[in-house]
């Protein structure tokens, strides 16, 4: 199962790569997609595959980790392999 997972960006490296933190795990990942959109400090975006996909607000990430969390297994699956995964 691949899933969308809201990260808070915590650093700017450029226009293209961002650390997030998904959970405490801290990655860079590209927001290239997100250019156009300004990302800062402290938004939230949902990722997926190591693309910022979307800009969400933190109300809207804290539902969707409380939601994929009760998953079990597949969210414990998928924290694994976001550990596992660098851009930079």
């Amino acid at each position: 199962m691949c899933l969308g997972i809201p990260g808070e960006v915590v650093a700017l490296f450029d226009d293209e790569v961002a650390t997030v933190s998904v959970a405490g795990v801290e990655r860079d990942i590209s927001i290239g997609l997100l250019a156009d959109e300004g990302v800062a400090v402290g938004d939230w975006v949902l990722v997926h595959v190591g693309f910022a996909l979307s800009r969400i607000d933190e109300r809207e990430a804290a539902q969707t980790l409380d939601q994929i969390q009760k998953l079990g297994r597949p969210w414990d699956d998928e924290l694994d392999a976001y550990k596992e995964t660098h851009i930079r």
